[in-house]
């Protein structure tokens, strides 16, 4: 995905999807600068007046470009929600942030999903001691997320790229554990709805294949 089409699904969302890392973060964010929807006809975000489906649309698509998951993926977690006791909707949440891609991102040790997408898929995670190379792998608590041993050897990579990304001023959600001197990061309890900061409103997604 080019960073142009990042900006731009923010600009559509009308929000940070911070699907570019630090950029996101700073004052050279495109949404910051260009507060207006892609296309001829930009407008202002958030101007535009949505119907009940709309909206729901609108509030599925943010979550999929969010955690970076194709439409069969993201029906087939919605599935498996609704097949789990408790509220749909949170854990729909609770399933996409224990994704393994998710989980490196929020360990730091990548500044972006889809850079965490990149370090799974190239064999560079282990979980539990075992290479792991499917992002949409489930953690579950106990389980341990470390890089590869020979990513580790890597000493300019390891120093120059992720004892960096480790040390942005960034939170590490409470139901994960960071060890920075190992680079190791621990499952400590499956992520709620309370651990999930970003703005949504889960219940128009629930509302939306409910239908």
């Amino acid at each position: 995905m080019s960073e142009t089409i990042r900006c731009s699904r923010c600009r559509q969302s009308g929000e940070k999807l911070y699907l570019k890392g630090a950029k996101c973060r700073s004052a050279k964010c495109t949404l910051e600068k260009r507060p207006v929807t892609p296309g001829q006809h930009a407008r202002r975000v958030g101007t535009k007046k949505l119907s009940e489906y709309g909206k729901q649309l609108e509030a599925k698509q943010k979550v999929r470009l969010m955690y970076g998951v194709r439409e069969a993926q993201f029906k087939r977690f919605f599935g498996l929600a609704i097949r789990t006791s408790g509220v749909t909707g949170e854990t729909l949440l609770s399933l996409l942030e224990r994704r393994l891609d998710n989980v490196v991102y929020r360990l730091k040790m990548a500044i972006s999903r889809i850079q965490a997408r990149q370090l799974v898929v190239h064999g560079h995670i282990n979980v539990n001691g075992k290479r792991v190379k499917s992002p949409s792998f489930l953690v579950k608590e106990g389980d341990v997320v470390t890089l590869s041993d020979a990513t580790l050897k890597k000493s300019e990579f390891i120093e120059g790229v992720i004892d960096k990304r480790m040390a942005m001023g960034v939170k590490v959600p409470e139901w994960l554990e960071l060890n920075k001197k190992d680079r190791k990061g621990i499952v400590s309890r499956l992520p709620v709805r309370s651990d999930v900061t970003a703005s949504i409103e889960e219940h128009l997604i629930v509302e939306l294949y409910s239908k």
